[in-house]
């Protein structure tokens, strides 16, 4: 068909730790997938595969980002651009530890290497079954000595001892996993060196990670394309909770004595130096640390009796992402999301399984789409347009009537929020024109920031396990406005 159903793969040091959703029939995918993995500290590299789902048969690979410890620990900000995808070459995509034991006998001339081969574990798979048929092979200047073949494993027990003659002068030992085929050449499983002068004083025992051939490999220009990736290494060092005790009280202390002035606590303090790029993950945390205290909702009410003392205007109350705009999303995220799973979840439901053709837009209505709507043969535009409003109207309809039936559902905390935010909305702006203040206050925040988000895109909050395809995040796009 001329296009692609990509999806991505990110692996740690070989292991699949998350995987993104397909989108379908596109060469141009947009995932919008963020993940938050927690990494050994000694961890090698993480990499990214992009790959071609195919109904028969194995999927494709089309490329690779490959990004080593080093280098996402020198961006102290993160990474965040466009990577020109690498190929994915058979002989670098290595997995597993092998167990050995090398030695070298003080006495006997010539000097003889004996080399212990017990096992290896969690070997790449090379065969349809999903398992290889390893075997190992140890060589030093042009002398080659192989194991026995295990049959269909990823963990083969070998327990073999092969004996090289040692030459004499600088070499290098190397041992190698392979998978014998009947059929063809065998498969490369990974490699791992020794120098011999290493051997001779201290010989080398336990398991060793299997490392790929050295690449070759020139890069292609971005001729198999570019992944945008955002990436960013965090190392916390997390005490015991008592030792942050101090900095609780100091951050609760306006919250819990609300009487002294309000400019110097540690939480105005906060909000006056955190930048925008940050303030999504300090709300956040704010969030999550005054929920723990059972103080969530007066620090909403501080932080949103705060903005309603900077606003002059009405009309534009929390339209900014300020400090108190950004937790009392997170807030409703926090608290909410099972609540909104109840409200919206059967209608995003019937939007998926239905995938009906909704269109408003003149400029980008294909009428030829109205077959699917009439077998009379193409519609005209007015007829797709009235369609389409007697659709939007009646997935419009059980959406508003499941908020409005939703209320003994809404959790408590949230009714008190807003209980509270509507009661500063009213003080804030008593005036009679100012009446509907206190409640575009609350419908700022429970529509345009918890249910229409929602509806745009599922996948980011819970309700559908894949992104939409073109129709289907159309429609949900209307829906939204």
């Amino acid at each position: 068909s001329g296009s692609s159903d990509p999806y991505c793969v990110v692996k740690v040091d070989n292991e699949v730790v998350a995987r993104t959703p397909t989108v379908w029939k596109s060469l141009n995918p947009f995932c919008g997938e963020e993940f938050t993995l927690h990494l050994p500290r000694g961890f090698c590299s993480l990499t990214i595969y992009v790959l071609d789902e195919d109904t028969i048969g194995q999927d494709d690979v089309i490329g690779k980002v490959s990004l080593g410890h080093r280098q996402i620990s020198a961006e102290p900000r993160g990474i965040d651009s466009w990577l020109s995808l690498a190929p994915a070459n058979p002989d670098e995509e290595v997995q597993g530890e092998i167990h050995l034991e090398l030695c070298v006998p003080e006495q006997g001339h010539p000097r003889v290497l004996r080399c212990h081969l017990i096992e290896a574990r969690d070997l790449a798979p090379r065969d349809p079954s999903g398992t290889s048929d390893p075997f190992a092979r140890v060589s030093c200047c042009g002398h080659t000595l192989d194991t026995a073949v295990v049959k269909k494993t990823r963990f083969p027990h070998w327990d073999e001892v092969l004996e090289l003659e040692l030459p004499e002068g600088e070499a290098v030992l190397s041992v190698e996993v392979w998978d014998w085929d009947i059929v063809g050449k065998n498969d490369f499983l990974g490699r791992v060196e020794f120098s011999l002068d290493t051997i001779s004083t201290a010989p080398p025992r336990g398991w060793f990670q299997l490392l790929p051939f050295p690449s070759t490999r020139q890069d292609h220009g971005g001729q198999l394309g570019a992944l945008r990736l955002r990436v960013r290494l965090v190392e916390d060092t997390v005490l015991p909770p008592h030792h942050y005790q101090p900095l609780i009280q100091l951050l609760s202390e306006p919250v819990l004595c609300p009487d002294q002035p309000p400019d110097g606590t540690a939480l105005a303090i906060l909000e006056e130096v955190t930048s925008g790029e940050s303030r999504q993950d300090v709300a956040t945390k704010l969030v999550k640390i005054f929920l723990r205290q059972g103080l969530a909702v007066p620090l909403l009410d501080y932080l949103t009796t705060r903005e309603l003392a900077r606003t002059t205007d009405p009309n534009t109350l929390f339209r900014s992402n300020s400090l108190a705009s950004k937790s009392m999303e997170q807030f409703m995220k926090a608290v909410g999301l099972p609540y909104l799973h109840e409200v919206l979840r059967p209608v995003v439901t019937r939007v998926f399984e239905e995938k009906k053709y909704v269109e408003l837009d003149p400029g980008k209505m294909e009428l030829s789409r109205g077959r699917r709507i009439s077998f009379k043969g193409p519609l005209s535009e007015g007829q797709v347009r009235d369609s389409s409003l007697e659709l939007l109207r009646g997935y419009l309809g059980d959406i508003v009537d499941a908020i409005v039936g939703s209320v003994e559902c809404c959790p408590l905390p949230m009714r008190v929020a807003f209980q509270q935010l509507r009661r500063r909305a009213q003080e804030r702006f008593p005036l009679p024109q100012h009446e509907d203040v206190r409640y575009f206050s609350i419908s700022g925040f429970l529509f345009l920031r918890f249910f229409a988000p929602a509806v745009l895109v599922p996948k980011l909050f819970g309700l559908w396990d894949q992104h939409p395809e073109p129709r289907t995040g159309r429609t949900l796009l209307l829906l939204a406005k």
